[in-house]
């Protein structure tokens, strides 16, 4: 039976991927999976730079505006999605392409993920208003007092990481880290990861210039249409929740627009540290298309 391929392709957020996607799926004549856990969502717009009409209609796309924020997903449910869209493609291509920045979605497509408990949607809620009425240092102490192992292991400054953890800790009363214990899985297609990556400065810059773009284009406006949803899980993310604060008064639009930015370069700071840390991923600059190719084309001939 003739092999099948799936390349990942990770990295920061504002480094590239959908144009270097765009250019591989055209290559290969295949098509792309969205691994961003932001861009499922119909209503999330702006504030999630997915690929503009004219790009999804280039090549075809999965897992992008198939959801609407008031439905709840989770990890295990893509998983099991991805894994089925690629069953069904692998019909008729060699190889598909899995791209975005959520790294703990890709993990759970090459690696598969732990067995979680479901968690009622009010339980949730109510953690995201603590949060935002509370601030990060609280969800950070409620987790290190209910699960102090997790608390060594998680990127303490990621809200959905932190509240994910308490939500187990206080509908199962078992630390999150008990639960936290599957060995990896085999994939019956080969893997090919690729990291994407830029100058810090380069990048930075490029952050800081689409959030302007997306201010231009009425990302303020539109998480306004979003603020009564602001428990909702799919809005506890960069990009909306600094303007929710300003709508609520906290500070001026200003400011705002500075923590956008700030926080939009530390979360791609966190993602290279997550991605940094898998040592089957082999790095590239976003320009490097040849190059990626035909390394692309190598591993390929190689597995």
């Amino acid at each position: 039976m003739k092999k099948k391929y799936l390349l990942v392709v990770v990295g920061p957020t504002a480094v590239g991927k959908t144009d270097l996607c765009l250019d591989l799926a055209t290559y290969f004549h295949t098509e792309i999976i969205s691994a961003d856990a932001r861009q499922f969502y119909q209503e999330m717009v702006l504030g999630t730079a997915k690929p503009s009409e004219e790009e999804l209609s280039r090549v075809k796309h999965h897992l992008i505006n198939n959801l609407s924020i008031h439905q709840n997903y989770n990890i295990a449910q893509f998983e099991k999605d991805v894994l089925q869209i690629l069953d069904q493609a692998f019909q008729s291509h060699d190889i598909m392409i899995l791209t975005g920045g959520s790294g703990l979605y890709v993990q759970a497509v090459c690696e598969g993920i732990d067995e979680m408990p479901s968690i009622p949607s009010a339980l949730r809620a109510s953690l995201n208003l603590q949060y935002q009425e509370k601030g990060l240092v609280w969800l950070q102490e409620e987790v290190k007092k209910l699960d102090p192992v997790y608390y060594e292991q998680v990127d303490r400054q990621n809200p959905q990481r932190l509240i994910r953890a308490l939500e187990v800790c206080l509908h199962t009363s078992k630390p999150f880290s008990d639960f936290r214990v599957k060995d990896k899985v085999e994939r019956p297609f080969e893997i090919i990861k690729i990291g994407l990556t830029r100058p810090r400065e380069e990048l930075y810059e490029r952050i800081d210039h689409r959030m302007d773009l997306m201010i231009e284009a009425g990302l303020f406006e539109e998480a306004k249409s979003l603020y009564e949803h602001r428990a909702l899980n799919a809005l506890q993310t960069v990009g909306y929740q600094e303007i929710f604060a300003h709508l609520e008064g906290k500070y001026d639009r200003e400011e705002a627009i500075r923590l956008l930015k700030r926080n939009s370069r530390r979360y791609a700071k966190r993602q290279l540290t997550w991605f940094g840390k898998d040592e089957s991923i082999h790095w590239f600059h976003p320009d490097q298309r040849q190059e990626i190719i035909q390394w692309v084309k190598e591993e390929m001939e190689q597995t």
